[in-house]
């Protein structure tokens, strides 16, 4: 099995040793019929499997969000929407290939749906600058947005990205500004926003598209203010430190739904999307549609309320209590110093 993972091993030897079995029947143990050798070797592998996917770390998680047959973007766009017809263009600069949209249908319903793509092979990453958007990325999702408040349709966005793009040209058109904007602008769409993070959610660039009225993410997705090697970079000096920066953060969808960053976690096949894409998009738009169906029962006033109360309330802080003040000393007169003076003597 390609792209396999440190934790998956156990189940990769079980899984050979069964196809080997399959392959060359003629090995198989003597004191035992191969059918039933068979069977064992299955059952050991499925519980095997339920075990370790049961129980994963947050590194494992990130790990899972970061495979690289994870569905992307684009997948979801031919499997869990219709009739997609892809817009181009920031009308100011260029085409941000790392930033995708336009017009579909999510069930019934005519959307306006956004997306980080990531690429699959090195072509296709450098085409895609590896999913992390410039300005104009940005810019163009803001375009669309505005196009869609226009027409009434609501939007849906797609976040998998480890962030905006952080170079000396990005920096040179306003990347900050860029984000700023659509932060500032998707709080006042009167429109539906659903946003789901389906691989990883990184940063101010998975933000950027990312304020809305319901935010759902896949069970083995994560959404952070940094990445884990960048945060261990930072406190530990040492970005081997990952997996211990991964625990501290509270990135994965368990801990967020704790934490009411999210509002509800996307089941994955066991295994992780990758394992069945199809399955995956089917789940992933039910959930959409679920959520899509309770937005647009409030009004327009009530849709903005809700939203802006929402991102108020993230993030706590506590205040240390106050220590009581000091008893007041009594003034200093002639006659109390020179007590303590005498006293003193």
């Amino acid at each position: 099995m390609k792209h396999q993972l440190d934790f998956e091993k156990p189940i990769i030897e079980l899984q050979s040793k069964l196809d080997d079995l399959r392959e060359h029947p003629e090995k198989h143990s003597l004191g035992v019929s191969f059918e039933e050798e068979i069977q064992l070797i299955e059952k050991k592998l499925e519980e095997t499997r339920r075990q370790i996917f049961s129980n994963l770390n947050a590194w494992q998680r990130v790990q899972l969000a970061r495979h690289p047959k994870r569905p992307y973007t684009l997948d979801y766009l031919g499997k869990t929407f219709t009739d997609f017809r892809e817009l181009h263009g920031d009308r100011l600069y260029a085409e941000d290939r790392a930033m995708v949209g336009g017009f579909a249908r999510l069930g019934e319903h005519r959307v306006m749906v956004i997306g980080t793509q990531k690429g699959r092979d090195t072509k296709e990453n450098i085409l895609r600058n590896f999913g992390c958007a410039h300005p104009e990325g940005y810019r163009k999702a803001l375009r669309l947005m505005r196009l869609a408040n226009k027409f009434g349709l609501p939007i849906v966005t797609l976040i998998d990205t480890t962030g905006a793009y952080p170079g000396i040209g990005a920096e040179e058109r306003h990347i900050a500004e860029a984000i700023a904007v659509n932060l500032r602008e998707m709080t006042l769409f009167e429109v539906p926003i659903i946003a789901a993070v389906i691989g990883e959610g990184g940063s101010g660039g998975a933000l950027g598209i990312g304020v809305a009225d319901r935010v759902l993410i896949l069970e083995n997705a994560y959404y952070s203010v940094i990445s884990p090697e960048g945060c261990a970079a930072i406190l530990w000096k040492d970005r081997a430190n990952a997996a211990k920066a991964a625990a501290a953060l509270k990135i994965t969808a368990r801990d967020l739904l704790e934490l009411k960053l999210v509002d509800e976690i996307v089941p994955e096949p066991l295994g992780g999307a990758h394992t069945d894409p199809e399955a995956t998009a089917v789940n992933l738009k039910k959930h959409l549609l679920k959520h899509l169906d309770k937005v647009l029962a409030l009004s327009a006033a009530e849709r903005l309320k809700k939203r802006y109360e929402k991102f108020r309330a993230h993030g706590q802080f506590f205040e240390k209590p106050k220590s009581p003040a000091p008893e007041a000393r009594p003034a200093p007169t002639a006659s109390n110093v020179m007590a303590r003076a005498a006293a003193t003597a």
